[in-house]
């Protein structure tokens, strides 16, 4: 797993009226600190990538559909320097998955449904200054191969 990248199983709570579950807590060991939360979609087969922030951590649940979420170690001083994983999550494999700082990250929509991915970052955005660097999902500088279907929109 690349260095600092860490996933929780998230439990299911059950019953005749629906489900709960937590995506954080605060008593967690993953928890670090929060700055806002959000929810994004894609349409199934979309791509959301790469994108990379220099001080924010992410820390990601898909609660509806499934996600493949590809990870590249771009830190220079990284035990797994140039390092590429993906793993698959949402309501078949529920996780919370913490991304760090300077770990490239993105999405792809798999499973053929809409997924709705919970982002709970540890940072405000910052509307004038962003902490974020963008890659097209294409980019020769990570060598991952989304299978991008080339009729959606994708970035």
């Amino acid at each position: 797993m690349i260095e600092g990248v860490e996933s929780k199983d998230l439990k299911l709570v059950q019953d005749e009226r629906g489900w709960l579950m937590e995506l954080m807590r605060s008593d967690w060991n993953v928890f670090e600190e929060f700055g806002q939360v959000y929810i994004t979609t894609a349409y199934p087969n979309v791509v959301k990538a790469w994108h990379m922030h220099k001080k924010q951590t992410d820390f990601i649940a898909c609660v509806r559909g499934q996600i493949k979420l590809a990870l590249y170690d771009g830190r220079k001083n990284s035990e797994t320097t140039g390092e590429v994983e993906d793993l698959v999550i949402g309501e078949r494999n529920p996780k919370l998955v913490k991304v760090p700082p300077e770990v490239w990250h993105g999405f792809k929509a798999v499973g053929g449904e809409m997924a709705a991915v919970v982002n709970v970052p540890t940072e405000l955005y910052d509307y004038e200054d962003p902490d974020e660097e963008r890659l097209p999902p294409d980019t020769d500088e990570i060598d991952y191969d989304w299978n991008m279907a080339e009729w959606l929109e994708h970035g």
